[in-house]
Order: structure tokens, then sequence, then C-alpha cells
């Protein structure tokens, strides 16, 4: 794409005819401008970034405990990733939304990459014994309910330790019982959400299965997953 295709705010691309407004002409004309007006459409660009992180970290930030300079790093170097996307694929924006829209999804990405990689960090997907006894507390289960409760879940363990295939079981404690987001576990296996999803739902309908044979329905953490 050539600044002389955004000349005028009409563009037409293989297979697309868009009609852009004239901000996004403006960054498109920026981005392959001289030097000087390059380095000022970057840094103009960089700062809307920044901001859109920023916003993004913070909301997501409570379920990480993360707060102070941890926060903002993470901020920056989603920024800064972004821009080097941008600036690489800007040839590749067909004009379907406004430039500033298409820029977002870049950052968008990156702070859900980084955040899942920090949430790796501090959410092993692996439940230990201690934290087994703890299940039924993690489900709200009442007092008074605990000691059939923790029968269930006793049986519920036995059928994730000796029913499930080792992916199933890996999927299935991370997700249902540590809690880790499906996109973030997705990333950490090097896989897409949809295979992680269709595992978990193998697994749940396998241990349904099986605490059904037990003599129990449907435990409160599959009803609670569901």
């Amino acid at each position: 794409m050539s600044v002389e295709q955004v000349s005028s705010p009409e563009i037409a691309t293989p297979g697309v005819r868009a009609e852009l407004d004239e901000d996004s002409v403006s960054w498109l004309r920026g981005l392959q401008a001289t030097r000087s007006e390059y380095d000022e459409c970057i840094e103009r660009l960089h700062a809307l970034l920044l901001r859109v992180a920023r916003y993004e970290v913070s909301r997501r930030a409570g379920s990480l405990q993360l707060a102070g300079p941890e926060l903002d790093d993470i901020a920056q170097q989603a920024c800064d990733d972004a821009l080097m996307a941008i600036k690489g694929k800007v040839g590749d924006f067909r004009g379907e939304s406004r430039f500033t829209t298409w820029a977002y999804r870049f950052v968008m990405f990156e702070v859900s990459t980084k955040m899942g990689r920090h949430f790796w960090r501090h959410r092993p997907a692996v439940l230990e014994d201690d934290a087994w006894e703890r299940i039924p507390d993690r489900f709200g289960v009442a007092a008074a309910r605990h000691v059939e409760d923790r029968e269930l879940f006793a049986v519920l363990r036995r059928a994730i330790e000796e029913d499930l295939t080792d992916l199933q079981r890996r999927v299935f404690v991370a997700i249902a019982l540590n809690e880790v987001p499906m996109d973030a576990f997705a990333r950490e296996l090097g896989s897409n959400r949809n295979a992680v999803y269709k595992t978990m739902f193998d697994a749940r309908r396998k241990l349904r299965t099986s605490l059904a044979a037990a003599g129990y329905a449907r435990p409160d953490a599959s009803r609670r997953d569901a």
C-alpha cells in the first residue's frame, strides 16, 4: 500500500473496497511518511497504545494481584510489542474498520499473552494433597455438608486420577479447580481455545459417568463449572 493509495478516503484492496475515515488515512500517511513525520506518528501511536494497555492491564489486575511497577511493566511490554507488530503489518490493513480499532487488537492480544504468562508463573496446574482437602471450601460448601461433600470430592479425585487421560486431567485441574483462564491455558499448551474446550468437555463427561456409577448424580464442582 503506497502513500498515493491512501491519499483519498476511498481505497481499493484485493477483495475489499473500503471508504477510510480521515483519521485512518492520517495514520496510514504518517506511518509511510518521511523520517520526521514518521517519528511523530510513531510517538503518538505509542502513547495511544500505552493508554489502552494500561487500562486493560489495570482492569484485569485484580485476579493476578498485580500492582505498581510490575503492572506498568506489563503494560509497557505489551505496548512496545504491539507497536512492533503494527509497524510490520501496516501493509495488511484492509480498511474493514478504523485504523485505531485495528491497532487496538494488537495491544489487546499482547496484554492477554503477557498476563497469561504471569498467571502461569503464579498459578500452576497442579493441586497438592492439602489443596484437595480444601476443595469444598473453594466451591462454597456449607460447613454442615462438609462430611458428605468431602466424600464426594474424594470420589471426584479418584475419578480424576484414574479415569482421565493425562491431558484431560491437566486441563480439568487447571481450569475447573485452579480457575486458570482457558485462553491462558491454551497458550501454555501451544494449542487453541477450541481444542482445550473439547478436552474439558470430554473430561467432564467422563467424570460425570464415573460419579454416577459411584452414586452421585452431579457434583457441585461440575455444576459450577458448567
